[in-house]
Parts: structure tokens; C-alpha cells; sequence
């Protein structure tokens, strides 16, 4: 290979500036989709395959024939694709304990995302999340190092199970069916100051190494592909730069064999103010250990400025080789040479019954039931099928963006009808049928119940979508007047409160005091019909709090093993 052919391999560009013939032409390693990044709005399965595979081409028709591989951020399914099926987010994961039922939603998101052509997943995060005023918090499983590393096991439903025998730390994808999979973001994104996005992480060697380093090991076990580096700093000094964790901790002392990846433009980001020497930044990330970085826009300066550096000995052409032997290791295991174009089979599952199945059972799984009844010896739920009139009110009892938050459709999110799937409000009507008279109305007066006679109400209140540094939140009040509308209907008839949200959120005293019921949803993505199979009766609650609820932000950070008096502490749930 030529010196130009290696680093065009460790480069990842955005498909918005991705072209056949640029691909050939300076022999790309990766084309990625970056945030809510598609091919068009409402873009299907195959018109993604139909996108890749014209990437592709430019790829494999390149002097050496390199495949490309394809990334995208299927982290709850995948989810930037209509029709997908979307699972919750991981906190909700984190509340069922199920390192099975975790795996079995690798193996689907593996099958949807390789059917629009993608073999490469931005997942799983494996933060241990300490503060909820974190933005990317519901990325996170739990607060707990070892729920954590339970859940890693997306590692082996995303790109099957290793056999026995399998060298550690080799990277490992089972065949055309399963996909890359990333851990991260390494290392301690979980755990900064104030919870501020892509902070700075105080913590001593034995914490880093014991609580936020744990969960790579277990996916270093599983034969992860990629690791992804994270845009936070450990003690002042930023990971992208980090030779002794990205080297000497990562691929020396744990033995990792697969690719070492930035996240997105993270060398505009090691500097302040913001791409402010850009040269060195490549110099210090590459020499660090980075094997590819996701430019993703300005490839060709960067390109430019790589060959600089290694040609005036700067960046050693000993590193350019180590960093070309890992990607191409992770492309021959991927079988990417054999196979590198979209299996259109696999388009007919997207989004079928019984991946839609599953991720309902994962809703039911996730749900954490907080209060059953003002008397504990007369709980409310479940409810009453034979009902003959019910009230559903709340900004997100009929809204399917809410219900999937963020990296859904675009980046950040949306709300309304942003794909395909069921709401609680269709849940509801779907479960009752004609028998029962539904009231619907998002923001109740009292006028709604002029006159009314309701059995009971459900009341579905929460966060909108957001993701990273725009989901950063010091207050997390419940938005959208979600408290005001719960206790107002709380006065005029039993009610249950549903809370869709990443995180925990203050619970006002009078709040909690006047519902009858409150059930912990997270964000659960596109299928509702987990709820009402709980809140009727025909499954039992069985989620766990993965991390602590705080009464108030000012005992902020708490958690299970640091601080005492949390409305609910780590591992509550109520079943009845």
C-alpha cells in the first residue's frame, strides 16, 4: 500500500460530502452517517442499501479493492431508519436486569441495520452514569458498574457470540447478519463535573480503572471491533490525546485488537477555542493511538496534514501501519471482502411482528413501578378493562417521539408521528376496544370534566427528545407543565401517572402525594403496548431502578454506594 492508500483507510467521512469516485479515488476506509444524517426524511431500508451499496462501489472498484464499512448510530435499534424497530433507550434496559433480553435486541438491531446496508453500530454505550443532569444519561445503562457490564452483552447480540477458543481481545463479527459493534465512549464520559457533556472526569487512577474501565473489558472479552474515544477529559488532560489509556491501558495492557476510533470531529474539539491547531491535533491523536478518525467534512485537509505529519517523521510510519493492520483486521473478520454489498433479504424484516415483539417485551420488562395505591394494602393497579369511562390526558400519552427521545429520525429527535409504531394513547384503545369510552384530551380544564363520570385516569407527562450537550440539564423539573397537569387531574379522579424521561426528575412532594399510581417509563420507544400490557394486568411489573432517585438536585450525585436518604433508592420497585 502506499502512503496515501493508508491514511485515506483511517479515515471516516460524513455521507453528506461522500461521493464513489472520492471514495476510489483516495481510498476511504469509512463513509458514516453522522446524527439523524439520511439519504432523504422518511428514507426506507432500501433506500439506504441503494445509498451504501453505491458507495461501495466506488470503494471496491479503488486500485486495491478496499471495501468501505458503513456506520451509523443504530444504539436503540436503528434508529435513523422509517419503519425500524426502536427499543428503549438503554436506561430503560438498565431497569430490567435482563442480560439476555439485552443480547436479543443486538441480534435484531444487527438485522435491520444490516439490511439498510450499514455493518458497523455506534453501540453500546458503556458509561457509568453518576449525574442525570448528563445529557446523554438515558445512553447510559445504570450508576452501576456492574449492571453495566450485565448489559455489554449487546456486544454478542450485535456481532455474535465468539466460539470457544476465540482469542481475547480479537475482534469478532459471526457473518452477514451481525454488524460491528463500538464500544463506548472511553473512558469515564459518565461520571464528569456537574454532568456537563463532554467534561472533565475527577477520579482517582483506582476509580477510573474500577468503576468506568470494568465494562470494556467485558466487551473486549466479546471480541469487540471498535472502541470509540470519548470527547471528556480525565484530570484536565482530554482522552483523544491520552497515549497512556488509548495505548498503554487499551491495547498493550488489556490486549485490544480491533480499531481505536475518534468520535465525531473530536480533533476540532481538543483545543480551545475550537480547532484552533488543527495540525497538532491530528499529530497528537494519531500518536496517542487513534487508528481512524471521523473527520467527517474536511477529509481532504486532514488527509493533507496526516501525510505531512508522517512524511516529516512526526507521526512514524510504525503507527500509520498499526492503526492499517487493525482496520484491516476488523474488514476481513467483518467479511466485508467476501460480501460487500447489502444482503436485500434481510429488508423484509425491518420492523416485522416479532421484532416488534420483542421490543415490547423489553417495554414491559424496563417499566418501574414507584406507587401502587395511597394505601399499600389497596393498590390501584392494575387497572380495570371493564371500565366504562377513563380519561387519558398528558403531553405524551399520544405523542411516538416523545416516547422514543433522542437519535430518532434526526439527532436530536422529534415530536409527533416520526415513524413507525404505537403510541400508549393507541395502546389503550387497542387493549379496551368499544367497551370503554375514552376521554382524550393532552391538557385537561375543567371543562373536561364537566359532567364526566371517569372510572380513573392515565396521565402521560415527561421530557421531549434531546440528546449530548443539549440534553445538559441543572434543574430537571418536569417540562411542559407535566406536574401541574398530573395533580390537576389527580384532584378530580384516581389517577396513574406515567413519566416518560432519561432520567430521574424531581417529583414534587404534592405530586407524588396525589397520584394514586406513578410508573417510571423511560423513554420506550415505538412500542406502547408494553405499557397497557402492565398497567392492565397481563404482565407483572418487574423493573428495577438502575440508578438513585434524588429528591432534589442538591443531592446531586448521589448514588448506591455514596449517599443515604434518596426518594428511591438503587434497586426499588414495587411489583404489586
Amino acid at each position: 500500500m502506499t502512503v496515501e492508500e493508508k491514511i485515506g483507510q483511517m479515515t471516516q467521512i460524513e455521507r453528506a460530502v461522500a461521493n464513489p469516485s472520492a471514495i476510489r479515488d483516495r481510498c476511504i476506509g469509512s463513509v458514516l452517517s453522522g446524527g439523524g444524517s439520511r439519504p432523504f426524511e422518511n428514507a426506507e431500508s432500501a433506500d439506504w442499501a441503494n445509498m451504501i451499496d453505491g458507495f461501495q462501489k466506488g470503494a471496491v472498484e479503488s486500485r486495491l479493492g478496499i471495501p468501505i464499512f458503513y456506520g451509523t448510530d443504530a444504539i436503540h435499534g436503528n434508529n435513523n431508519v422509517w419503519g425500524a424497530t426502536i427499543f428503549p433507550h438503554n436506561i430503560g434496559l438498565g431497569a430490567t436486569r435482563d442480560a439476555d433480553l439485552v443480547r436479543r435486541i443486538g441480534v435484531v438491531t444487527a438485522l435491520e441495520t444490516r439490511a439498510c446496508g450499514s455493518q458497523y453500530a455506534f453501540a453500546p454505550c458503556v458509561a457509568v452514569a453518576k449525574d442525570p443532569r448528563w445529557g446523554r444519561f438515558y445512553e447510559s445503562y445504570s450508576e452501576d458498574t456492574e449492571v453495566v457490564r450485565k448489559m455489554t452483552s449487546l456486544v454478542s447480540g450485535l456481532q455474535g457470540q465468539p466460539p470457544e477458543g476465540h482469542p481475547y481481545g480479537y475482534p469478532y463479527v459471526a457473518g452477514r447478519n451481525s454488524v460491528m459493534a463500538s464500544a463506548k465512549h472511553f473512558v469515564g464520559d459518565g461520571a464528569t463535573e456537574n454532568g456537563t457533556n463532554e467534561g472533565n472526569t475527577i477520579a482517582s487512577h483506582d476509580d477510573m480503572f474500577n468503576i468506568h474501565l470494568a465494562p470494556y473489558i467485558d466487551c473486549i472479552a466479546q471480541g469487540v471491533c471498535t472502541v470509540m474515544a470519548s470527547y471528556s477529559s480525565w484530570n484536565g488532560d482530554k482522552m483523544h490525546s491520552h497515549r497512556y489509556l488509548l495505548t498503554e491501558v487499551l491495547k498493550e495492557k488489556l490486549g485490544f485488537k480491533g480499531l481505536l476510533i475518534t468520535d465525531w470531529e473530536a480533533l476540532e474539539r481538543l483545543t480551545d477555542p475550537h480547532d484552533a491547531d488543527y495540525r497538532q491535533s491530528v499529530k497528537s491523536t494519531i500518536n496517542a493511538g487513534i487508528d481512524m478518525v471521523m473527520v467527517p467534512f474536511r477529509y481532504e485537509l486532514f488527509l493533507e496534514q496526516l501525510q505531512s505529519l508522517v512524511e516529516s517523521g512526526e507521526i512514524p510510519m510504525t503507527r500509520i501501519d498499526d492503526a492499517v493492520e487493525r482496520i484491516l483486521r476488523v474488514k476481513f473478520v467483518t467479511g466485508l471482502f467476501e460480501h460487500p454489498f447489502t444482503d436485500r433479504s434481510l429488508i423484509d424484516l425491518v420492523g416485522c411482528k416479532a421484532h416488534r415483539e420483542l421490543a415490547r417485551e423489553a417495554v414491559r420488562k424496563s417499566l418501574v413501578l414507584l406507587k401502587n395505591g395511597k394505601d399499600p394494602k389497596k393498590p390501584f393497579l392494575p387497572l380495570d378493562k371493564t371500565a366504562k369511562k377513563i380519561l387519558v390526558a398528558g403531553t405524551h400519552a399520544d405523542d411516538l417521539g416523545y416516547q422514543c427521545g433522542g437519535w430518532t429520525a434526526t439527532w436530536t429527535g422529534l415530536s409527533g408521528r416520526i415513524t413507525v409504531g404505537t403510541t400508549i394513547m393507541d395502546a389503550i384503545r387497542e387493549m379496551l376496544g368499544d367497551k370503554t369510552e375514552i376521554v382524550f384530551e393532552p391538557n385537561p380544564t375543567a371543562e373536561t370534566f364537566a359532567g364526566q363520570d371517569f372510572s380513573f385516569a392515565i396521565v402521560a407527562i415527561g421530557e421531549g427528545p434531546y440528546c449530548e450537550t443539549g440534553g445538559d440539564d441543572p434543574e430537571l423539573k418536569i417540562p411542559f407543565n407535566g406536574t401541574e397537569i398530573a395533580t390537576f387531574v389527580a384532584d378530580k379522579v384516581p389517577t396513574v401517572t406515567i413519566l416518560i424521561s432519561g432520567r430521574p426528575m424531581v417529583i414534587e412532594p404534592p405530586l407524588l402525594e396525589k397520584v394514586d399510581a406513578f410508573v417510571a417509563a423511560w423513554l420506550p420507544g415505538t412500542e406502547g403496548a408494553g405499557i397497557t400490557d402492565v398497567l392492565f394486568g397481563d404482565y407483572p411489573f418487574q423493573g428495577k431502578l438502575p440508578v438513585t432517585w434524588f429528591k432534589t438536585v442538591d443531592q446531586i450525585p448521589m448514588h448506591v454506594h455514596g449517599n443515604s436518604n434518596p426518594l428511591f433508592p438503587f434497586g426499588f420497585g414495587l411489583t404489586s
